[in-house]
């Protein structure tokens, strides 16, 4: 199956601007873990975004695809056909048990009232699922982790 521009894309993104602080992240015994670092471990990589917490949809060719690293985080979305940039915001995000923040530092024309605000979920991720619900926010969604297929 060929893999769609965006999450091609995606993947190169993800490289560039996640894998060093991955790779430089201290050595431990993986055993000894905290549950907060090991949600924070399992968040790392390239997720696409594919519904609402209860929804079973496959992603679609153009659905958002969203990065996290150790401390950051972003989205990005185009339109397939034409490759145009339709969203993208991102910035830095804090951990605390199953409670997740994330601030936007900088957005696309689209969202960029956006900007210095702090969003607040609560979070669980099972295998290549991650599901959050917005605290006070409209931001319930169900996303796939893409995998190097």
């Amino acid at each position: 199956m060929a893999i769609p521009r965006i999450f091609a894309f995606s993947a190169v993104c993800f490289s560039v601007f996640f894998a060093a602080p991955i790779v430089a992240e201290e050595p431990g015994d993986d055993a000894q873990q905290s549950p907060a670092k090991d949600l924070r471990q399992s968040l790392l990589g390239a997720w696409a975004l594919a519904g609402e917490p209860d929804s079973t949809n496959a992603p679609t060719a153009d659905a958002r695809v969203k990065f996290w690293g150790l401390n950051h985080w972003a989205i990005t979305q185009s339109d397939p056909t034409p490759g145009e940039l339709i969203f993208h915001p991102g910035g830095t995000y804090t951990l605390d048990g199953d409670k997740y923040a994330e601030t936007i530092n900088y957005a696309a024309e689209s969202t960029k009232d956006f900007i210095g605000k702090t969003f607040h979920f609560k979070i669980q991720v099972d295998g290549d699922t991650y599901i959050q619900k917005g605290v006070d926010n409209p931001f319930n969604e169900r996303w796939v982790r893409l995998n190097n297929e």
